[in-house]
């Protein structure tokens, strides 16, 4: 066995183009080598802005031996009356270049066919990997591709070189007029000539030493330890340190190929910008690190990452602050602009923007929020109302801005700082700021009430829309991010332990649009149905016990908070012995029952002392669980059910339900309705039941 090298080198790839091309690689040879039937030990992908590599270890030289079984024609069809061969075997032989004496008789289940079987010896790997490799890149996808000159085939950017080694020997393989070889190339700057690789076991070192770190993960450590020691390195920033964005750090490491960090600065009268500015003027421009201090205040100072070691730093460190500052004047220059315009004032222009074209202007969606606000804080904080109302008011306001519009990501960031500086009240700039929160799933959650309000009231007022015009997400298209949007409702809700109805408020969010959509039973049905289905997934994906989930929302799904004290009653339950047990016997009593919905039961009719008792035992059982349940103590609601499980075993071993007297039927079944819509009131203990 040998290793393998495979190396497309090309023009600088986009930062975020790397890892899933590095991803695609390895998965691709390892269902291609697969299916050649090629063994190998380890697969591991590394790359660069300016290569892409495989390198597979331990890689035989040969393919399996098999054994190939053909299928030929059926053995009535391959003989004639005469017995002699007819030419739908002959054909069939030939074309596997036997005869058909070589052919066997094999009994299939559609009867006996012929069959030709023969040992295949395997080639030799290096005869099959020139195609495997050219597949390789055909098959690579990107979020864009390009084409060039008059190459046929897109790829990410220009390929410029293609190394390929199996062992020392080169794989010969040609792509668009490029070569292979076994050369690959050093860093553009500092090591700009051919590299001779030896092997795929010398090639991190070679390349290491031509000042390319092709190992993503060691560089991204590099990076690391390069804008912290630029920090440590810098006088004027004693006892700051670098505020780390991981995503920063994870782009910033695919657009280097040997990382230098250097420390520069900016005015500090920059800083009376909003530190979200500035972090993200510095971030999403420039790619710079913030440096802050050890109370986390941002210092006029920041981090740049360099792809090249540069002789004097002095100048690289005044062109970093050249082009920092302008972008710096810039978004000083948007903030006083845009505070000489009260958000209020803004509000007033909204109806200049469409939220969606059905749905009418962000204007419209403005008010219908507000009114979805006063909605929910009647409901859940009362004493909040107004406060909550005036924030619904403004909250999409700073859209009209100078500073979202050139970062929208600031939405929110920006409509809290004009807030403050028009004298609202600090609660409703707070507000305006969370209500966009979480962003993504498992992210920060409005800090205060007011914000966790008007935020559920504006993604509410979306998925409502949204439904009621039709534009429900399928597979992957979801335009509108519903799905994220409803994550983030059940967060909220569940965060902040809101007790509402859910399907209420979705009916009175419907209407709020009028006759714009289509506000029926049915897309209130159709909205609860997706909700709920985001619902079982975050909770399945959270580790909660699947079953569980399925008892509680397969009987309803409504109040969230309500929903997760049953499933944590449901798992908390499930360990008591008697659980299963009378999981299985109500499975049995649902079988039984079907459609019944009647629960009247005449003790007068019963025949058989084990009906009588299971009676007496559900009537007691009744009232302690009607009890428990109004005080929402579902636990110890569950616990008194399992006292059903003995009458309802011994009910089941010696009376007969489907008697023959239709009274006594209609009563037993009856009283088996009356215990399993009990049992209901909590979830259907019947999906609890171990397989």
């Amino acid at each position: 066995m040998r290793d393998l090298l495979f190396e497309i080198g090309t023009e600088e790839l986009p930062a975020g183009f790397i890892q899933p091309a590095l991803a695609q690689l390895r998965e691709n040879f390892i269902k291609k080598a697969a299916a050649l039937n090629l063994d190998h030990r380890e697969v591991v992908c590394k790359g660069t802005p300016r290569r892409l590599a495989l390198l597979v270890f331990g890689l035989e030289e040969n393919q399996r031996d098999c054994r190939e079984e053909l299928l030929g024609p059926s053995k009535m069809a391959a003989f004639g009356a005469d017995g002699k061969a007819t030419r739908a075997v002959e054909g069939f032989a030939r074309s596997k270049g036997v005869e058909v004496a070589d052919l066997q008789v094999v009994e299939t289940a559609k009867g006996q066919y012929l069959m030709l079987i023969r040992e295949v010896a395997g080639r030799p790997a290096i005869e099959m990997l020139p195609e495997l490799l050219q597949q390789l890149i055909l098959e690579m996808t990107f979020a864009k591709s390009m084409r060039w000159g008059s190459n046929l085939h897109p790829f990410a950017r220009p390929i410029q070189w293609l190394t390929s080694l199996f062992g020392s020997e080169v794989v010969p393989l040609a792509h668009e007029g490029i070569v292979s070889s076994s050369l690959s190339r050093g860093h553009r700057f500092m090591a700009n000539h051919d590299i001779s690789i030896v092997s795929a076991a010398t090639y991190e070192n070679q390349l290491t030493e031509n000042h390319v770190m092709v190992d993503p993960a060691a560089r991204r450590q590099a990076v690391l330890s390069e804008i912290e020691q630029a920090v440590a390195l810098s006088p004027e920033n004693d006892g700051c340190r670098v505020a780390i964005d991981e995503e920063l750090v994870d782009t910033v490491t695919n657009l280097v190929e040997y990382p230098f960090g250097i420390c520069g600065s900016f005015d500090r009268k920059y800083l009376q910008l909003p530190a979200e500015v500035l972090i993200t003027s510095m971030r999403e421009h420039q790619k710079y690190f913030p440096v802050v201090d050890s109370q986390g205040n941002l210092q006029p100072s920041f981090v740049a990452v360099n792809n090249t070691r540069v002789n004097d730093p002095t100048i690289s460190r005044k062109g970093h602050q050249r082009v920092l500052r302008a972008r710096l004047e810039d978004a000083l220059f948007f903030f006083n602009t845009d505070r000489e315009t009260s958000l209020a004032k803004r509000r007033e222009m909204l109806g200049g923007i469409v939220f969606q074209a059905k749905l009418g202007t962000m204007s419209e969606k403005t008010e219908r929020i507000v009114k979805l606000t006063r909605m929910l804080s009647e409901i859940l904080e009362p004493g909040l109302t107004e406060t909550a109302c005036r924030a619904a008011l403004l909250c999409k306001a700073d859209l009209l801005s100078n500073m979202v519009g050139e970062f929208p990501s600031l939405q929110g960031v920006m409509g809290a700082a004009y807030a403050l500086h028009d004298g609202e009240a600090p609660e409703v700039a707070q507000a305006i700021q969370e209500h966009y929160m979480p962003k993504r799933a498992g992210a920060e959650l409005p800090g205060s009430a007011v914000g966790a309000l008007v935020g559920l009231a504006d993604r509410l007022d979306t998925i409502a829309g949204c439904f009621g015009i039709g534009q429900i997400p399928t597979g992957t298209a979801d335009p509108f991010g519903l799905r994220r949007l409803s994550l983030a409702v059940l967060s909220i809700i569940a965060g902040r332990g809101y007790r509402l109805s859910l399907q209420e408020i979705i009916r009175k969010a419907l209407a709020l649009y009028g006759g714009k959509v289509n506000g029926s039973s049915a897309t209130v049905e159709a909205v609860m149905t997706f909700i709920q289905a985001r619902f079982v997934n975050d909770c399945v994906t959270k580790g909660m016990d699947p079953q569980a989930v399925d008892a509680v929302v397969s009987v309803s799904f409504d109040d969230v908070i309500d929903i997760l004290a049953r499933i944590d009653a449901f798992t908390a339950i499930r360990a008591e012995e008697a659980f299963a047990l009378l999981a299985a016997a109500y499975k049995r009593i649902g079988n039984i029952i079907k459609d019944n919905d009647d629960t009247a039961v005449d003790a007068s009719c019963f025949a058989a002392a084990a009906e009588e008792k299971l009676y007496a035992v559900f009537l007691q059982v009744h009232e302690q669980v009607q009890a428990l349940l109004a005080r929402r103590e579902y636990h110890a609601a569950l616990k008194a059910l399992l006292d059903l499980k003995q009458p309802v075993d011994t009910f089941f071993d010696e009376v007969m339900v489907m008697a023959d007297d239709p009274v006594q039927r209609r009563n037993r079944l009856n009283l088996l309705t009356a215990i399993g819509q009990l049992v209901l009131q909590i979830g259907d203990i019947s999906r609890m039941q171990e397989n």
